[in-house]
């Protein structure tokens, strides 16, 4: 019988979820976020606390719930803001036009309510 391994399930999530997210920050550092700026005023300058800090937070599991909570506002405004065309569209390919961002709002969601695991960097506040 295969025994589960919680902890290793929630450290692929992370990786996911903190490591691919980490991603989208790096590009803003490298590339600018002037649009965002221009749009959002100072406020777009939160993009990296939500693609930058959070992500790492989580992909090291440093106070994961705080950051999952930050990355699962992000993404709600990312759809609010830059994908409200595509809520309830159908990308080319057949799937939800939105499920990217999706995926990494869930994600976090989930990562909220299980916390980091035991492979992660804190894990004896509430907030890990």
């Amino acid at each position: 019988m295969i025994s589960k391994n919680t902890d290793l399930g929630l450290l692929l999530i992370r990786i996911s979820v903190g490591g691919l997210m980490l991603f989208h920050g790096i590009s803003k550092v490298l590339h600018g976020i002037s649009f965002l700026v221009d749009n959002m005023g100072a406020f777009g300058y939160a993009v990296y606390i939500g693609e930058v800090l959070a992500p790492l937070a989580i992909l090291v599991g440093f106070r994961t719930r705080i950051a999952a909570v930050l990355l699962a506002f992000t993404c709600i405004v990312a759809i609010a803001v830059a994908h409200a065309q595509d809520i309830f569209s159908i990308s080319e390919h057949g799937g939800y036009a939105n499920e990217l961002l999706m995926l990494y709002l869930l994600g976090s969601i989930g990562l909220f309510f299980t916390g980091a695991g035991k492979y992660a960097v804190s894990k004896n506040n509430k907030w890990d």
